[in-house]
């Protein structure tokens, strides 16, 4: 029997069989010894460490411990973490990268269901569904007239901020509409953006001329409030900003203000504090629509994670590079 190399679950131990139904999990013993009954959710347990000294792949997940120097220490022959989520700077340390520790994510994987959320809210913004619905809700009739003026997406106007992974699979799937899309990046270049099919404009021209802003830039401090009082009050009126990126992009008080006008419209995914206190001004505000945290991956989409750590581990197995590597020098730009 051929050489099964030693792996270990570090993660939320419920996420286990969410990320690796009964086929996928399967396929993973086929591939590793792995005993889906010891996850580490906590490195200091006895039994987890034991194991951790043998380990040589670790296969994370959400609720992942932090991999420092002194994990580390207790798996000399850790070479690769396969991560089943998104981004791994919650856990990873610059350790990993020192000791040639191969680190893998299945962030693109997670960017597909974020990417469709925001396609279907820029739809739904565009046909005015959300105030559509209140109003019929209070009115219970049918306005007079069949064609209400301010709906519709043919030529509407969307400025995607932030070529990441999000980002740009948002664009693809914005391709088959009537839509005139736009991009706002300063990392991404005049021939980077004809690459994806878009303009690119400085962020200031995109906020001025777009319908439907959607955020799609990573969270760190020169990002931080990246919309504030004077972005948002470029935005056009009767525009709508989508955010399902990080909650710090957007200086919440400045966003009250715009939304309290009647001015702009929002579609929060994300916000800054995460869960907001329960007297926020954005649960009653009309304009503002919230749902909590659900672009990324859920119910039985969790399993492309690990659908994604598979096709991984095969590449790592036959010796193939891994195709979603992350690299130390990655983590300054991403979420």
């Amino acid at each position: 029997m051929p050489h099964r190399p030693v792996a270990m679950f570090a993660m939320t131990a419920e996420n286990v069989p969410r990320v690796f139904p009964a086929e996928a999990l399967a396929r993973l013993r086929e591939l590793v010894d792995v005993d889906p009954a010891l996850v580490a959710e906590d490195f200091g347990d006895p039994r987890v460490r034991a194991r951790l000294a043998r380990t040589e792949i670790l296969i994370t997940g959400w609720g992942c411990p932090v991999l420092d120097a002194a994990v580390l220490d207790a798996a000399p022959g850790l070479r690769a973490v396969l991560h089943a989520a998104g981004s791994v700077k919650g856990f990873g340390t610059p350790a990993l990268w020192d000791r040639g520790v191969l680190v893998s994510s299945a962030a693109a994987a997670n960017a597909l269901p974020v990417a469709e959320y925001t396609l279907a809210m820029i739809l739904l913004a565009g046909k005015d569904v959300f105030a559509c619905r209140d109003r019929l809700r209070e009115e219970r009739a049918f306005p007079r007239g069949r064609v209400h003026p301010r709906a519709g997406n043919f030529r509407r106007r969307v400025g995607v901020v932030g070529a990441s992974r999000v980002g740009r699979r948002l664009v693809e799937l914005l391709a088959p509409f009537d839509l005139e899309v736009s991009l706002a990046d300063p990392y991404v270049d005049e021939a980077g953006a004809a690459a994806l099919g878009v303009p690119l404009l400085p962020l200031d021209a995109l906020l001025v001329g777009s319908d439907v802003v959607t955020l799609h830039a990573p969270g760190t401090p020169e990002t931080r409030h990246l919309l504030g009082r004077r972005e948002l009050a470029l935005m056009r009126d009767g525009s709508v900003l989508v955010n399902t990126a990080r909650g710090s992009l957007v200086d919440h008080g400045a966003l009250v203000r715009e939304l309290r006008s009647g001015r702009i419209g929002a579609v929060l995914d994300v916000t800054d504090p995460e869960p907001l206190p329960a007297d926020s001004p954005l649960f009653d505000l009309p304009n503002a629509v919230l749902t909590p945290h659900v672009a990324g991956s859920q119910g039985n989409e969790v399993a492309r994670l690990g659908a994604t750590v598979l096709s991984e581990l095969e590449r790592l197995l036959s010796g193939g590079g891994l195709e979603f590597r992350v690299e130390a020098t990655d983590l300054a730009r991403t979420a």
